[in-house]
């Protein structure tokens, strides 16, 4: 199943460019709030199965807008995949890494990010959404309390990030537009492995990252053992779940965004979002 996000309004799509308009198909039923179907997904996922194909129409994906408009809560992940802890020079962490982006930083798969800053970097992760409240949930279990994965970009302001004597990761990673997510909500159930996937992001058409998620240190289900063992995670909350190698920081000399780039991002069988890079208006 695969929800998307048009006019405001939740539709359930397909990957060959068809979809309905989750309400008005489902007669009332459910709700055109993308966010209120992530606490009902088991029914959703149901009544998706039986939906008729004469039931479709064809959907312009340029239109797709932010699939989750507001989660409660957004965590993130720091240094989870090996390779990206080697280029940032520092050990592999021995428990996640935790920080936070604010909710109101997300935006969506075709939406233009506005920058005012000159060392604003790319992060594409992938980003497991939830389904059920999370207390205390092994890992071996954690599968079955999400709803589906999104392609995510972490943009990173990393003047911002050094500031003062500890990091300032929330703030640097939360600039209005810096957690770009979609294009779609793919359930679980669609991919033969979701702890294998590849992603990657590109600026003005050159790859800068790509990967897998099989070199996560910490795999989903030790993310939402970890987590859920803190605090409770509830239906549609985010997790971004780390970035891989090929950051622009780390680049010999560095390479940031500017104005006028386009940053194209993927996760396997989730699809691309695609934002262009726009320079601020003064206020």
């Amino acid at each position: 199943m695969r929800i998307a996000c048009i006019g405001g309004r939740a539709w359930l799509v397909t990957a060959s460019g068809k979809g309905a308009d989750i309400e008005q198909a489902s007669d009332g039923r459910f709700s055109a709030d993308p966010q209120a179907l992530f606490g009902c997904w088991g029914d959703l996922r149901a009544w998706a199965a039986g939906l008729a194909d004469d039931a479709l129409e064809p959907v312009d994906a340029s239109l797709f807008e932010l699939p989750v408009p507001r989660p409660r809560q957004i965590f993130a992940i720091g240094a989870n995949y090996r390779a990206h802890a080697a280029e940032a020079g520092v050990a592999p962490p021995e428990q996640p890494v935790i920080f936070t982006k604010f909710p109101s930083c997300l935006t969506g798969p075709n939406d233009a990010v506005a920058i005012r800053h000159e060392r604003v970097d790319w992060e594409v992760e992938l980003v497991v959404v939830m389904a059920r409240e999370a207390r205390d949930v092994p890992a071996a279990d954690a599968w079955d309390y999400v709803a589906g994965l999104a392609a995510g970009q972490d943009i990173s302001e990393r003047a911002i990030q050094r500031l003062g004597p500890m990091p300032q990761f929330s703030m640097a990673k939360s600039l209005p537009g810096f957690g770009p997510v979609g294009p779609v909500v793919v359930s679980v159930d669609e991919f033969a492995n979701p702890d294998d996937l590849e992603l990657g992001c590109a600026v003005n058409g050159e790859t800068m990252q790509r990967s897998r998620t099989s070199d996560f240190i910490f795999p989903v289900g030790e993310l939402i053992e970890y987590i859920s063992h803190l605090v409770p995670i509830y239906p549609g909350d985010l997790i971004f779940t780390g970035t891989p190698e090929g950051v622009g920081a780390t680049r010999q000399p560095p390479v940031f965004l500017k104005p006028g780039d386009v940053l194209a991002t993927w996760v396997e069988g989730i699809g691309t979002l695609t934002n262009p890079i726009t320079k601020e208006q003064a206020q």
